[in-house]
C-alpha cells in the first residue's frame, strides 16, 4: 500500500497481477540459460516467469521488470509470503 496522508491507497500495480500457477522451474530461467548462480527466487506476477533477486549477480528480476513492465514480483523463497513492486520500491 502506499501511504498518503490520512489513508492508504492500493499500489496501482497491482493490476498487472494475474493467476500465475506454481513456478515452472525450481530456478532463476535466464540464470538456467546462462548458467549463472543466483541467490534467491522471485516470480513474476504478470507472467510467472522464474527470475533472481538483487542480490543475485544478473538481478534477472529486475531487468524482467525494466524491460516488460511486468514490476511485480512475490518470493518464492520457503516460508516467504510477500510481494514487491519495483515501479515503487515498496512491498505491496
Amino acid at each position: 500500500m502506499t501511504s498518503v496522508p490520512g489513508r492508504a491507497v492500493p499500489d496501482p500495480h497491482l493490476a498487472l497481477v494475474r493467476p500465475v500457477g506454481p513456478p515452472r522451474t525450481a530456478g532463476c530461467e535466464g540464470c538456467l540459460r546462462l548458467g549463472t548462480p543466483w541467490v534467491h527466487l522471485r516470480q513474476c506476477l504478470t507472467c510467472g516467469e522464474v527470475v533472481c533477486c538483487d542480490s543475485s549477480p544478473m538481478r534477472h528480476a529486475r531487468a524482467h521488470a525494466a524491460t516488460t513492465r511486468h514490476v511485480v514480483v512475490r518470493s518464492i523463497e520457503p516460508g516467504e509470503s510477500w510481494r514487491w513492486c519495483y515501479a515503487d520500491e515498496q512491498f505491496v
